[in-house]
């Protein structure tokens, strides 16, 4: 592990994965973009076009904002729902006077992007290949005042443990834990979603992933009442639609639960799929980030780039993986998805790496 300074390396922080099938990349089959395939389910989008009714009245988001709170076992005041866990980033860096932020990598760069933003300096703590890019809770500054992490961090797929994370904790530290993948694991093992006992924790979460609202834009934050009074302050009037709040709604209830805990284990299943088939791959040069344990895979090889531009003549998009800081042009992310398109994917594969190579 090492900490790298604000600027310590170019990365494009505004990069993401639905880049890669804008435009001409629609025509793609899509791995790139980290968005549940085949969603959202028929009796969401139900739901969501049955709320259009009420649209000439304000946003009211009292009872989503309860089912949220339930959901997780804690009082409404620790509940801050967010236009997508894109807004909570923003919040976090206007609304609280941090003054040494911390970002650890690689992850998703958002994070970073809106502490910049706000006229911060940032430090990177920088995870390493090869430690598996697992977290030394030592390795963090103590001076550090806010620290952001994901779990499962995109695009490592590394489910950090629970205690590790917690040991971040400290009096003046705001830990902030990005579990916008949480309910792809099963069971949400190592979720510290719910946990009142962590002083200065904030967790993160989306709906947009499970359940294929993206475009929807809805998210929430937990967090102490008094944290969620201030990210509140910095939000403008009525930042969630109405359709938003009935989608948070509608996927807090028994029913959507079940659903995406099934899901999070045909994931996983679709996902030991995909990397069986990758270690194929092993005598020319690719590598697998091992364990995976998020909806995406990352993936080393030679030539990268190269085998990414083939990939995309073949009907495959795929995340570049050069625009995370602590990652190079060699690495790609693949996003987890059922087992006749991963078929298909790992024959266009070995066709674009032997291109590649000429």
């Amino acid at each position: 592990m090492r900490t790298d300074a604000e600027g310590a390396a170019p990365h494009d922080l505004r990069h993401h994965g639905d880049a890669e099938v804008r435009d001409d990349g629609a025509r793609l089959t899509d791995l790139a973009v980290n968005v549940r395939a085949n969603t959202p389910p028929a009796w969401l989008r139900e739901r969501i076009a049955e709320s259009l009714t009420g649209l000439a009245a304000y946003p009211d988001g009292r009872d989503a904002r309860a089912a949220v709170a339930a959901r997780h076992g804690l009082p409404v005041d620790r509940v801050l729902l967010t236009a997508g866990a894109a807004e909570a980033f923003v919040l976090l860096a206007r609304a609280l006077n941090a003054r040494q932020p911390l970002v650890v990598h690689p992850q998703f760069t958002e994070p970073e992007a809106a502490l910049r933003d706000a006229g911060h300096t940032v430090e990177r703590l920088l995870l390493r290949q090869e430690d598996g890019f697992g977290l030394d809770p030592a390795a963090v500054p103590a001076d550090a005042d806010l620290v952001v992490i994901g779990n499962p961090t995109n695009p490592t797929s590394v489910l950090h443990p629970a205690d590790t994370i917690a040991r971040l904790a400290r009096p003046g530290r705001t830990l902030v834990v990005d579990e916008a993948f949480m309910d792809a694991v099963p069971g949400e093992r190592e979720a510290l979603a719910g946990r009142t006992d962590i002083p200065g924790l904030v967790v993160l979460r989306s709906l947009t992933k499970t359940w294929g609202l993206a475009g929807l834009r809805i998210g929430y934050v937990l967090a102490a009442p008094e944290t969620i009074a201030e990210l509140e302050r910095a939000q403008p009037l009525w930042p969630v639609s109405t359709p938003a709040l009935a989608a948070a709604q509608a996927c807090m209830e028994p029913q959507a639960l079940a659903e995406a805990a099934h899901a999070a284990h045909r994931i996983a299943a679709d996902r030991a799929h995909l990397v069986a088939g990758l270690r194929e791959f092993a005598p020319d040069g690719l590598t697998v980030a091992e364990p995976a344990e998020g909806p995406f895979v990352l993936v080393r090889l030679p030539r990268a780039a190269a085998v990414r531009r083939h990939l995309r003549d073949l009907g495959f998009a795929v995340r570049r993986g050069d625009t995370f800081p602590g990652l190079d042009e060699e690495w790609l992310r693949l996003a987890v998805r059922e087992r006749v398109t991963v078929n298909s994917f790992l024959q266009a594969l070995d066709q674009a790496m032997v291109l590649a190579k000429y």
